[in-house]
């Protein structure tokens, strides 16, 4: 069973000295120095030009991924403090003893959550299938038998979770440690605690996607360690619990793109505003004030009034279920998502699916992505071919070109092909959406 207070480790990479949390500075809590870190990482700040909803989009009330993200750390540390003033009132020698508070729970989660899509690719979950394919059916096919089972498993499955936590703790030269996040967010940020292989090996919410590749099993391990999270793998393969406190980043991000979404799709006319404000009411019938609401005359404000009462909803929805299955979770006996065991269940679906149906794939959404698909397999092509000739040695002028400012190619020495491939894919899912439409544009020689 996992305990809260190994759980909440102020460890970073490359201490050497124990932090204690009646220690901190009060005023530069170490997880909410985290936050801090994400934030003016430029990994973050690239978000405000990569895809939620729609690819490539300039509409003005349209969601990136950095606008996405903001809201689910608020969303997230809302329910961490809900959940942090349940669990010291639970357990009280967290906060007696080890001087514990229930923000702190809420540093956690909104740290992590800030982080939750650091590592996604440009255009939306499409960067990610366009990745994977390119080495599953395109020319990075033929490094398959140059790798392990599980490094060609990492390609042809490109994962953004994976590559988030690359992203927080790869060392660089002069940067030991990435940004140096506390083990406590990054044991919460880690929603997959597995490696890629075996491909969902069960029903479990472990085991829906991966979470670490195999350049950073290791690092892994040893946070997965200092956190005393439950192991679920053998000597063949790696695979623990969650953090419980991940199941919170997961349902605030769920809450956020089920209803912000589905407020886009509104928004920008792919639903019809009377047919969706009613999927919303479905949601907090319960709860709304049906005088106050039939006093809103336009749409904006209808529509803004059932987002944060749904959104309210949902926190405290999820703050009691966790709070209900909380021994489970520390087991590692819970193995679904916690919104769904919520009893709106049937409502969030009932969105999800106009949303899918409306937004996911309108003819804007697919003929950008189709449009991105083509642009990513353009560079992995041109980067993949420069990264194979300078590994043996035998690259092109054109090559040097095109790795000039790839400084994670700077210094190959002691590194193989896997290793340089996962950097290329890095690196490319590190583009905005505008940055790589630039250098696709650029090496196909337009706008010289």
């Amino acid at each position: 069973m996992m305990q809260w207070e190994q759980l909440l480790s102020l460890k970073k990479q490359g201490d050497t000295t124990k932090r204690l949390r009646k220690e901190q500075d009060e005023t530069r809590l170490a997880f909410e120095v985290d936050y801090d870190r994400i934030i003016f990482s430029s990994s973050f700040r690239s978000l405000q030009d990569k895809t939620q909803v729609i690819p490539l989009s300039k509409t003005d009330f349209v969601h990136t991924r950095l606008t996405h993200s903001l809201e689910v750390s608020v969303v997230g540390r809302s329910i961490g403090r809900q959940v942090g003033k349940a669990i010291l009132q639970k357990h009280p020698h967290l906060q007696e003893i080890y001087g514990y508070k229930f923000n702190d729970f809420g540093a956690i989660v909104a740290a992590a959550s800030l982080a939750h899509d650091i590592g996604n690719p440009p255009f939306g979950h499409s960067g990610e299938k366009a990745i994977g394919d390119f080495f599953l059916n395109g020319s990075g096919k033929r490094f398959k038998n140059l790798l392990t089972e599980k490094q060609y498993q990492d390609l042809i499955d490109f994962e953004g979770n994976a590559n988030g936590f690359k992203i927080l703790t790869q060392n660089r030269v002069g940067v030991e440690g990435g940004l140096r996040l506390t083990y406590a967010t990054l044991g919460t940020f880690i929603k997959y605690p597995k490696e890629s292989l075996p491909k969902k090996p069960t029903p479990h919410i472990c085991d829906k996607k991966f979470g670490i590749f195999q350049s950073d099993t290791e690092f892994f391990k040893e946070v997965a360690e200092e956190l005393g999270m439950i192991n679920r793998g053998n000597n063949k393969n790696l695979s623990f619990h969650r953090h419980p406190l991940s199941f919170l980043v997961e349902a605030a991000d769920d809450i956020c793109y089920t209803i912000i979404d589905f407020e886009d799709g509104i928004n920008l006319g792919l639903i019809d505003e009377e047919f969706a404000l009613e999927y919303l009411i479905n949601l907090v019938r319960d709860t709304i004030n049906t005088s106050k609401y039939n006093t809103l005359t336009n749409k904006e404000d209808r529509l803004s009034y059932l987002r944060a009462l749904a959104i309210n909803t949902l926190i405290k929805e999820a703050t009691a279920l966790f709070v209900a299955n909380e021994e489970a979770i520390l087991k590692g006996e819970f193995d679904v998502s916690l919104l769904g065991k919520s009893k709106y269940k049937a409502q969030i679906e009932d969105i999800i699916s106009l949303s899918i149906i409306k937004i996911y794939t309108s003819d804007e959404v697919v003929a950008k992505e189709i449009a991105g698909y083509k642009i990513l397999t353009s560079l992995l092509e041109v980067y993949t071919i420069a990264v194979e000739n300078a590994f043996h040695s035998k690259e092109t002028h054109y090559d040097k070109l095109i790795l000039k400012g790839f400084r994670e190619f700077e210094d190959k020495t002691s590194k193989n092909i896997y290793h340089y491939l996962l950097q290329s894919c890095s690196f490319i899912a590190g583009l905005t959406d505008g940055n790589a439409l630039l250098t696709f544009n650029k090496i196909n020689g337009n706008n010289v």
